[in-house]
Order: C-alpha cells, then structure tokens, then sequence
C-alpha cells in the first residue's frame, strides 16, 4: 500500500517593506541600495501626497521621511502617518536643523538621521527602531549592562547593589528605559514626568538628569553610558 502525503508550499518569509520620502533621487537610490542590502525592501516617493496615498494602499512596516519636500514638510507627513499608524518613522534633516528636528519628534517620529549619513548608522537607527515596535510596553524588568530597572517595584540596582533614585528621577529613568534607543526631546520628557505645564522648564530636567546619571552611571557624568545626550534636542537612554 503506497501513502500518498502533500506538503502545503511556505511562502518565503517577507522583506519588511519601508517606505522612503525623499525628492532627490541620488538620495533614494542610495538608501534603494542600502536598505536591499539590510533585506529590506522600498517603497519611493518623491512627495509627501505621493507617500500619504501609498501608504494608505499597502502600509509600510517602517518610514524614512526627508523633512524638506516639494509639496508639505515631511513633519506634515509625520503627524498623518501618526494618526493612524504606529509603524517606526526616521526623518532625514541637514545639519543645523535642530528645530525641524525636534518639532518632527514632537509630531511623531522615532528618531533622525542628519544628512549626509552613514550607511551602518542608517541601517542600525532602523533596525533599533523596528525592534522597539515588536518589543512593546509590557516589560516588568529593564536590564542593560548591568543596570536593572524594575518598573512595579521603582527599584533600580547596578551590579546587584540597590541605588536610591528620588521619584523624579525614577520616572526619568523609566521614561528613557522603556523607549531606549529612542530619541526623547526636552519637551516630551518634561511632559511624560513632570506635565504638560512644565514643558519649557528645560533647566530643572537637566539638573535632575545630571543627579541621576551621577548616581547610575559607572564611569560617570562625563563618559555615559547609559543616558546620552543629543545637544538641543533631548536624550536617549542607549540601546
């Protein structure tokens, strides 16, 4: 007797589809050639209505949006992405533009890349963001190189020795703990801890930062390892 079997055929697994807003077209090829090479695949458009629409029809997994484009800025196209969607976005901004910068952030997005750009950094910011995502907010316990961070108990021990944090400082930590690798500006950091009202007291949020890396950090305030500073523009508890 002969046993006659079918095997349903797998699909390959799917490259993550990443949309790119840029109207220079050196720019887009060379991300075309940067994010094939990562295994992703992209998604062009040369103008923030071109991008919007694409989106809608088949939603990226990520988006990489240049902040000066033809039609409407891509911190527009930031906060419409956002109004519907929680995929990763990167801006790309020139240098000097910490404003535009910061305002993309408040509007949204994950995180920037300042033009011109490496291609291990790009490819590196995204794959961070992507993970970020997927990982969620449900984590009882951050632990980073020695740093643990329990968020029900607000404990906080390095090495195994418990270090005392005020609980300004502790919801400081927690804010940057639970989006590491994530750009936190000034003002949404003040507005995560302290509240909306207190957004433009940006000198106490640097005194508190300054205290609570001089209590976690290994090396010191000077040489962080785990709260880095973005000048003018926020911190970011490191991946």
């Amino acid at each position: 007797m002969s046993v006659h079997t079918s095997v349903e055929p797998v699909e390959p697994a799917r490259s993550p589809r990443v949309l790119v807003v840029d109207d220079e077209p050196q720019i887009v090829r060379a991300l075309k050639v940067v994010l094939r090479e990562a295994g992703y695949e992209t998604v062009p458009a040369e103008t923030g209505s071109q991008a919007l629409d694409l989106a809608a029809v088949r939603p990226p997994d990520a988006a990489i949006v240049d902040l000066v484009l033809p039609d409407v800025d891509g911190i527009a196209v930031t906060r419409s992405l956002r109004e519907w969607s929680d995929m990763p976005i990167l801006v790309l901004s020139a240098v000097g533009e910490e404003e535009q910068k910061v305002r993309a952030l408040e509007a949204g997005a994950d995180d920037y890349i300042t033009k011109p750009f490496g291609a291990r950094e790009l490819v590196a910011r995204l794959n961070a963001a992507l993970r970020r995502a997927a990982r969620g907010d449900g984590e009882p316990r951050i632990e980073a190189e020695g740093l643990e961070i329990d968020l029900a108990a607000r404990v906080v021990r390095r090495e195994g020795e418990p270090i005392h944090l005020t609980p300004i400082e502790f919801d400081l930590l927690r804010a940057l703990a639970r989006n590491r690798g994530r750009l936190m500006t000034h003002r949404k950091l003040l507005a995560e801890v302290w509240g909306p009202e207190y957004v433009d007291d940006i000198q106490p949020l640097r005194t508190h930062i300054a205290r609570l890396r001089a209590k976690i950090e290994p090396d010191g305030a000077d040489r962080p390892r785990y709260i880095v500073t973005d000048p003018g523009v926020g911190y970011r508890f490191s991946e």
